[in-house]
């Protein structure tokens, strides 16, 4: 019988770079030398190499030939195209989910709503950057808003859409000079599924993942960088994030 360790060995090395994309701890833009990879986290070149190919598939990360690997950037034009069709893809799992659930459904949301309020934000040890815990928390209460849709074809593209869109909403944390109130939003999703209203639902939803965006465009985040005038004089603009 063969051996699962090389699987198991590129499942891992996947799962580890994965999270220090959506972390942005390797940030958008970097350069990903294979090599240096395997030292840094001490990884196999084969596992590396087979999971960046997967993280490429994924749109995490650029695959170009004679080139390598890099973190894909990010950028204006992605944030606001990945917003749009997440928003419509992840009401559409909502709201099968509203027609479909069930009580073991509805307990999923209450229990995911209660650990996500009990975990701090921001990284206490850096608090311009999000708790790992709580990006797991949060994580988990999306997907029991969802848990209770009957098509994986839907599941999967929401789960796609939800790891592109996650190092934006990082991204988002520290630059929110309005100091959203999102227990608030997480709650009037949540209690508009429970309450099997779907317009509400839906809308709530929708409003929860524009306000992410919104915060990112203001602060020029991905923004590209405006023609400097012909004198080279004028105010320089935000470059995008790197």
């Amino acid at each position: 019988m063969p051996s699962s360790k090389p699987s198991s060995l590129t499942a891992e090395t996947y799962a580890h770079l994965r999270a220090e994309i959506l972390a942005c701890r390797l940030r958008p833009g970097t350069k990903l030398v294979i090599s240096d990879l395997c030292k840094k986290f001490g990884f196999g070149l084969g596992a590396v190499r087979e999971a960046l190919s997967r993280l490429a598939s994924e749109g995490l990360v650029i695959a170009e030939p004679h080139k390598g690997f890099s973190v894909t950037p990010v950028t204006q034009d992605e944030l606001e195209d990945v917003t749009r069709v997440r928003v419509t893809i992840e009401t559409l799992c909502l709201e099968n989910a509203i027609a479909n659930g069930d009580l073991r459904w509805e307990t999923g949301i209450v229990s995911s709503l209660f650990e996500l309020s009990r975990i701090e934000l921001h990284d206490d040890k850096d608090p311009g950057r999000v708790s790992e815990d709580w990006a797991r928390a949060h994580e988990r209460f999306h997907a029991a808003l969802v848990a209770a849709c009957d098509s994986p074809t839907l599941l999967r593209i929401r789960e796609l859409l939800y790891a592109q869109s996650e190092r934006y909403r990082r991204f988002s944390v520290p630059l929110d000079t309005e100091k959203r109130d999102l227990g608030a939003e997480h709650r009037a999703i949540a209690d508009a599924a429970i309450a099997r209203d779907s317009k509400r639902a839906s809308a709530e939803l929708r409003a929860h993942l524009e306000k992410t965006t919104r915060i990112l465009l203001v602060s020029g985040v991905g923004a590209k960088p405006r023609q400097s005038p012909a004198k080279g004089t004028g105010p320089a603009a935000a470059d995008p994030v790197r």
